[in-house]
């Protein structure tokens, strides 16, 4: 459960900033102001999928934003995304950059543990041996 909760924390961090952004320059743009946006909003949700629902969707969720709110920046940062420019600083950036891992990280943990105590009740549903009613 604590790694669920730092996960969604995490996603909320990173929609925070983007929102945080979306208000101080990026509403005005017609590009990257709907980007940020549904940044800001797809966080939210994932972070409260997170929380509410114990399926392996939403920990992919969280793998998925942090993968593509990452990669758009480091595109960024390379004038490969829609011509803009975008450098690593400001604590805007790490932030973000730093909460992103851990949503990639808390994604993966969760998932990684739901595959191994999935496999083993599995495992030990197999090993017990049914019992019949005679009645």
């Amino acid at each position: 459960m604590t790694i669920r909760v730092l996960t969604a924390l995490a996603v909320l961090v990173s929609a925070a900033v983007h929102l945080y952004l979306w208000f101080s320059f990026a509403s005005g743009d017609d590009v990257l102001g709907p980007g940020f946006m549904l940044n800001a909003v797809g966080g939210v949700v994932i972070a409260l999928l997170l929380l509410a629902w114990r399926h392996w969707l939403p920990p992919l969720l969280a793998i998925g934003f942090g993968l593509a709110t990452l990669t758009a920046f480091v595109l960024a940062t390379q004038g490969m995304l829609f011509d803009v420019t975008a450098s690593w600083g400001g604590w805007e950036v790490w932030t973000a950059a730093a909460a992103e891992v851990v949503a990639i990280v808390g994604g993966v943990l969760i998932l990684a543990r739901r595959g191994r105590s999935g496999s083993g009740a599995q495992r030990q549903h197999h090993a017990t041996p049914r019992r019949a009613h005679l009645d």
